[in-house]
């Protein structure tokens, strides 16, 4: 049985960037915490346990501490709290979540009504949300667009969670568009995850079975392997090898394998691994 590799299956550049930067600050500062986990994996969150590194659900003194801001970033009250409260800021932010909150501020400070296209209680998302003045508006699925209050916007700016799949963004899109007036439209989709669903469009079609690796908790893993089932239907979802059942590898010619954004190159090698030992060459 042959075994395809995603090429971009793993970590994307924001989260090796903001895995790296709490290495090396767990490194150079003594007393560090973080609201919630650097991304959405358990063997990295626990890797980043054993540096040191604490996670809190409040900020309190932050005398002697140092904050470091998540891969998905905080909203400006969180930031302007802890400095005042005397910690040191270390910002993780992935780059291009961090673009995105520059847009929907200009958005805003041109006097769009901000929609953000995402999932509601996500993380990145509620960081956006926490960039505006105004209270921003959130759509997740086609199905749960609020039509009254949407008819009711003359002037509408959006962005969209970097995570997102085109094919909903699109959709919700062309629905704002019949009822919205005027509408400046961003599509802050990534391009490490435009490319990860591209190759899962074409993966699914070109193999027995497809073999998607990530947490349950990450919001890219799940759409990745929401585009891989639609497309064939011996997809699967794992966090780790040893949740691989042979049955599902039985009569297969190839196996596909992709991994979400934050899942790390050894839970890859482990996967890899388990099918070699279930289906040995």
């Amino acid at each position: 049985m042959k075994i395809n590799l995603a090429k971009s299956a793993g970590f994307c550049f924001g989260v090796k960037k903001a895995i790296t930067t709490a290495l090396e600050t767990a490194k150079s500062e003594k007393s560090v915490f973080m609201l919630g986990d650097i991304v959405h994996n358990e063997e990295v969150v626990r890797q980043i346990r054993e540096t040191g590194i604490k996670k809190i659900r409040r900020l309190s003194s932050g005398e002697c501490k140092t904050l470091l801001i998540r891969a998905h970033g905080c909203s400006r009250h969180t930031l302007e709290q802890a400095l005042k409260l005397g910690y040191r800021i270390i910002d993780a932010t992935c780059p291009m979540v961090k673009e995105i909150h520059k847009i929907a501020r200009k958005l805003e400070n041109q006097d769009y009504r901000i929609i953000i296209i995402g999932d509601k209680r996500h993380d990145e998302v509620m960081g956006i949300v926490g960039q505006l003045k105004s209270k921003a508006m959130v759509i997740d699925k086609l199905q749960n667009m609020p039509l009254g209050k949407i008819k009711k916007i003359a002037k509408a700016g959006i962005v969209v969670q970097s995570t997102q799949n085109l094919d909903n963004v699109l959709a919700i899109l062309e629905l704002l568009r019949k009822y919205i007036p005027k509408i400046a439209f961003h599509n802050t989709i990534c391009n490490p995850t435009r490319i990860k669903q591209n190759e899962a469009k074409a993966m699914p079609l070109e193999n027995s079975v497809m073999i998607i690796i990530g947490s349950k908790t990450s919001a890219n893993t799940k759409r990745i392997y929401e585009i891989s089932k639609s497309l064939n239907p011996n997809s699967y979802w794992v966090n780790s090898a040893k949740e691989i059942k042979k049955s599902w590898l039985d009569n297969a010619k190839s196996v596909g394998i992709t991994a979400g954004a934050s899942t790390p190159e050894s839970s890859i090698k482990d996967v890899i691994a388990k099918i070699k030992t279930i289906c040995p060459a």
